[in-house]
């Protein structure tokens, strides 16, 4: 209308002047052109309404390629429509359609921001669009008209750039930068530091190192490298840090029956039960991402109990980072199925902490959950209330973890320390089919020596260990009938100290005549095997073997065979190893024995 109401004003000054014959010519003409002007107002206004926005996000040459893509992506979204592009010839797999372009470019953020689609897609009109290939079986309302097919390429051609809207000057993106609030500049420093851009404080300030993570993320991108942000640019960041923001969800949990206030990712994870120590957040629908609160009465040893048990459980794999501090500890686990992360301190009688669990495909988001627990966890007020204060040899493993599944090794036998660096002596029959070798569950071992003929397993500690009490063997054979004393763990895991059995040496070798061989009348049992018998002075007169079957003949079951300590003696120095030996000395008492046999017996377990 404005380039109608220039033309009549023209009119009006030519006819003043060249007289009203050729004014009246003007008018016809001014009236043609305003009804064509309108025209083309309405036919625009009809292309307008009937132009579709999608959101496209594959493109490729051959048919074949478009409709494998364009099923690929029905799995997971219900408005897939797949369309060969006008210009190009190639056939582009879009969702939509969307209301608008807005609704469009919010999508796209929302699923680059979860990796859902392609760092590449964007919003396109159906213009660009010819006849469409997906879905194969009848046509649809919104879909365009069919177009001509493209004439055959001879060879496949790009598809077209998206339509951009002119971008800002580096001067332009400086000034509206400069407009910028504190708080805005902060947002923006926090969403660089979220992708992985920034690692320096957050202070509004935009010096070099804000500069390098926006040039950093600008390349990463594939914008021009200037260090500055443009507006669209820092709409397009901090799109995508709300929306990765939004599927952690975020929220700070005070959980008042733990005492312990923190950050968790609410959205893939929710709240199941107490069950002390632990405060349980599973996965939330099939994350993959699982949480533990620690809370718990107690002392240091009950801090550095539970970093010993811990590292038995399921959740925490055996491969990974462990430190125990003075007076706290961080345990990492990972393996091809599960990754773990657990800390925990002691402070003023309580012990606090937690865990994150979780699969390999959650990496990425463990890395940011994490941060956010890491930062925000502050403890306060008590402890959940299950009296579990006690130190840990008084608790029950099942008590103290309950809820939660105990990693079981393939077997156990019991072993005892054979020298002050923490080698330690076993059962052979311990090493068929390891993957690995552990002593007391948690300190890695290998084998130096596995004596078949014998029955002998020597294991050396992957760190040095230092025992409270290794084996001394007595200096002269022992005497038939005298009093020995079997220490082992027979019932597994269930007793954290080694439980003593009292038996009588019934010959000086084996049924056969054997000489490394000492006959015993003691009730053991399979979890017995390796374990040391001590004579009545302390010294190491054996090492309990497994059962023997004698020419097809099953012994009697108080019938057992030891490997004398003079065989285990001689064996050990060629292996670098120097016991010690202990000439006859006055008997111990009982409870003497029993402590002794605490400080230098061990468990000895294969893990598949």
């Amino acid at each position: 209308m404005h380039v109608t109401a220039a033309l009549l004003g023209s009119g009006e000054r030519f006819a003043a002047r060249y007289g009203i014959a050729v004014k009246r010519q003007i008018d016809r003409t001014v009236a043609a052109i305003a009804l064509f002007t309108l025209f083309i107002a309405g036919f625009a206004a009809s292309a307008q309404q009937n132009e579709r926005i999608y959101l496209q996000v594959e493109a490729h040459p051959t048919l074949s390629r478009g409709l494998e893509f364009a099923e690929r992506y029905a799995d997971w979204f219900d408005n897939v429509h797949g369309y060969r592009l006008v210009q190009s010839g190639w056939y582009a797999i879009a969702l939509g359609p969307f209301p608008d372009r807005d609704a469009a470019d919010a999508e796209r953020r929302a699923l680059q921001a979860t990796q859902m689609i392609p760092a590449d897609a964007y919003v396109q009109p159906s213009t660009r669009y010819g006849e469409r290939f997906w879905p194969a079986e009848g046509a649809r309302a919104d879909a365009p008209a069919p177009q001509p097919e493209a004439p055959a390429l001879s060879a496949p051609q790009p598809e077209p750039a998206p339509e951009t809207a002119p971008q800002e000057t580096l001067a332009q993106a400086r000034a509206s930068e400069a407009q910028l609030g504190r708080d805005q500049r902060v947002e923006i420093q926090t969403a660089l530091q979220w992708k992985g851009f920034y690692d320096l404080a957050i202070d509004a300030s935009f010096g070099p190192g804000t500069r390098a993570a926006m040039t950093a993320w600008q390349e990463d991108r594939g914008y021009q490298p200037t260090g500055v942000l443009t507006t669209a640019q820092r709409a397009e960041l901090l799109a995508t840090y709300a929306a990765e923001q939004g599927a952690f969800g975020f929220e700070t949990q005070r959980d008042e029956a733990a005492g312990i206030e923190i950050t968790l990712p609410m959205g893939l994870v929710e709240f199941d039960r107490h069950e002390a120590p632990f405060a349980h957040y599973t996965a939330r629908d099939g994350s993959g991402v699982q949480v533990l609160l620690i809370s718990q009465e107690g002392s240091l040893a009950t801090l550095f109990g539970l970093y010993e048990i811990m590292q038995t459980l399921e959740i925490v794999p055996p491969e990974g980072y462990r430190e125990r501090r003075s007076n706290s500890f961080v345990l990492t686990g990972q393996s091809g199925s599960l990754r773990s992360h657990s800390y925990a301190e002691y402070r003023n009688g309580q012990v606090k902490g937690y865990s994150l669990i979780w699969s390999p495909e959650q990496d990425r988001r463990a890395e940011r959950i994490l941060a956010e627990m890491e930062a925000s966890f502050a403890p306060f007020g008590g402890t959940l209330p299950d009296g579990l204060g006690q130190p840990l040899s008084e608790v029950q493993r099942s008590e103290l973890l309950a809820g939660l599944e105990v990693r079981r090794p393939l077997r156990s036998r019991t072993g005892f320390y054979v020298g002050p660096t923490g080698v330690v002596v076993t059962s052979a029959s311990l090493a068929d089919g390891c993957r690995r070798l552990t002593i007391d569950d948690r300190h890695e071992a290998s084998i130096v020596l596995h004596d078949a003929d014998l029955g002998l397993l020597v294991l050396e500690p992957a760190e040095e260990l230092a025992p409270l009490a290794f084996a001394s063997f007595p200096a002269r054979p022992p005497e038939l009938h005298d009093e020995v004393i079997l220490a082992g763990f027979p019932f597994d895991d269930l007793l954290s100290r080694p439980t003593l059995t009292f038996g009588s040496l019934t010959g000086l070798e084996g049924l056969k005549g054997e000489a490394m061989l000492r006959r015993l009348s003691i009730d053991a049992m399979e979890g017995d095997i390796g374990g040391p018998v001590f004579d009545r002075t302390g010294a190491v007169l054996g090492m309990l073997l497994p059962p023997d079957v004698f020419e097809g003949r099953q012994l009697p079951p108080d019938v057992r065979f030891a490997l004398a300590g003079q065989a285990i003696h001689a064996a050990l120095p060629g292996n670098g190893i120097r016991p010690a030996s202990l000439e006859r000395a006055e008997a111990l008492q009982p409870e003497e024995i029993s402590l002794l046999a605490a400080d230098m017996t061990v468990r000895a377990s294969c893990w598949e």
